[in-house]
């Protein structure tokens, strides 16, 4: 693939011009295919304007909202690379993104200013914009930009298998044939209306969700803050088809008495994702429900769409469903591959995978082979018929809400509280959050729990925040010094 636009024209080019494109669930903000279009065309000029082009970092720091997909195709169609950071951050976390991406202009919506203005001063970032600018004659507008498929489209934070945040580059090849690869077993139409819940700060909201829909033509509603009334509402007002959510909505669909009061008989298919369900759960929301229920598997590194369960009756409850096409998956213990129904660390290939971690050729080469082949980190079996089984995670990232926790990051912060000598963050099962981290520490002055969480809370966003600070003697540890998680996470661990 080479040529003007790249992503940007792949997806913009399939939306109907006079039907809405994207709408907020509150129903403001709309646009349509032309607007939406018309917006990505100015938007791309004015970056251009900046001198902004092939080459460049442009973070994007906006919530779920309508304006994300115009100022996302119109860094696209500028030639540089769309990073995404989440509204959630801090700015000490998002002035650290902002240095790792190398970003040149920052975009933000105007409730994110303060934050916004004061990371990008810390990160030496140039320029911080409210949305982007906009050049409205003809002639300034006409931006031409050739874009080849090896060219970064979107860089994706990702604590990757273990440690500290890195940034995985998302080529626009790479992102145009997971779009193509999973159009078949995730079926849209025009007629389609895909509620937007996963945050388009992650790679499962905006390619999952927003590009997805739009480059199937469908309408994608936005959904910036979350409450089950809100998402209730959204789903029942607009009609919605297919949403993806992480296990605690599934669990809140199933099981909810707040459900009964709203009409979710338009729903076809409900996609879950972030971490697994569970079959009972899966097969108790289908059947309230009256839809398919189908999980799939995904990560950054991936493109990040892998797996998906099919929607034509052949779905496996608790499974993590068949490969896309063109997607290879092999599973490894030992170095060695292994036979259907045997157990070991899920690998795999296909079109779609990163380019690698953007400056950080070690950390690349340990999770990408020069055969290919990505190594997730997650251990699972494939069944005879080709479905996968996700069964554990050799990794220690915590799965909290749908967001992916780095302990590392968590650790750090606790460790630089004046009385913390060692710190360990482990995931801790939760009804309704999947898991939430909570921290083992080792004293080297007084301090107490209570003051620890809250040293803490001061410094993240919510999804890193520690629930609860054990205070311990000293941390497990096995023969070569490593600390022993699996030790921490027993009902009663060592202390």
């Amino acid at each position: 693939m080479s040529g003007e636009g790249g992503l940007a024209r792949y997806v913009l080019g399939a939306v109907p011009h006079g039907r809405t494109a994207i709408v907020a669930a509150d129903g403001t903000g709309p646009l349509t295919g032309r607007a939406l279009a018309d917006r990505a065309r100015r938007g791309a000029a004015g970056l251009a304007a900046l001198g902004v082009g092939r080459g460049d970092v442009v973070a994007l720091h906006l919530p779920n909202v309508p304006d994300f997909a115009p100022a996302l195709c119109a860094v696209l169609r500028a030639g540089a690379a769309a990073m995404l950071c989440s509204p959630l951050a801090t700015e000490e976390e998002l002035a650290g993104q902002l240095a790792l991406g190398r970003a040149a202009v920052l975009v933000t919506a105007p409730a994110l200013r303060a934050p916004a203005r004061a990371a990008a001063v810390r990160a030496g970032v140039g320029a911080v914009l409210d949305l982007l600018p906009d050049r409205r004659a003809a002639r300034s507008a006409a931006v031409s930009v050739v874009v080849r498929a090896g060219d970064p489209a979107v860089l994706a934070l990702s604590s990757g298998t273990t440690g500290l945040p890195k940034c995985a580059v998302l080529t626009h090849g790479g992102l145009i044939a997971n779009l193509r690869q999973a159009a078949g077993p995730l079926p849209l139409c025009t007629d389609d209306v895909l509620l937007a819940l996963a945050p388009f700060a992650h790679v499962m909201g905006v390619c999952g969700v927003l590009l997805r829909g739009l480059a199937a033509g469908a309408t994608v509603v936005t959904l910036d803050r979350f409450t089950p009334a809100a998402f209730l509402g959204a789903l029942s007002r607009h009609r919605v088809t297919q949403t993806i959510v992480p296990p605690p909505l599934v669990d809140l669909l199933a099981t909810g008495a707040l459900v009964d009061r709203y009409d979710l008989s338009a729903l076809r298919v409900v996609y879950v994702g972030g971490a697994g369900a569970g079959a009972e759960l899966e097969r108790a929301c289908a059947q309230r429900l009256g839809c398919v229920v189908a999980q799939g598997y995904g990560m950054t590194e991936g493109g990040p769409m892998i797996t998906v369960n099919p929607v034509d009756g052949r779905a496996r409850p608790g499974s993590a469903g068949l490969p896309l096409p063109g997607v290879r998956i092999r599973i490894v213990r030992n170095g060695h591959e292994v036979p259907a129904g045997s157990s070991g660390e899920v690998h795999v290939t296909g079109p779609g995978l990163m380019a690698g971690y953007l400056g950080d050729p070690q950390a690349t080469r340990r999770v990408l082979g020069a055969d290919g082949w990505l190594r997730t980190g997650d251990v699972g079996h494939v069944d005879g018929e080709g479905y996968l089984w996700i069964t554990d995670r050799l990794k220690d990232l915590i799965k909290c809400k749908g967001h992916q926790v780095s302990p590392a990051e968590v650790e750090a912060v606790l460790t630089r509280h004046p009385a913390v000598a060692e710190a360990a963050v482990v995931g801790r099962p939760d009804a309704r959050a999947g898991e939430v981290p909570v921290a083992f520490v080792t004293l080297r002055a007084p301090a107490s729990p209570e003051e620890l969480v809250l040293f803490v809370a001061a410094r993240v966003s919510a999804p890193k925040r520690i629930h609860e600070a054990r205070i311990v003697s000293a941390l497990p540890r096995g023969p070569t010094g490593k600390v022993l998680r699996r030790e921490l996470r027993r009902p009663h661990p060592p202390g």
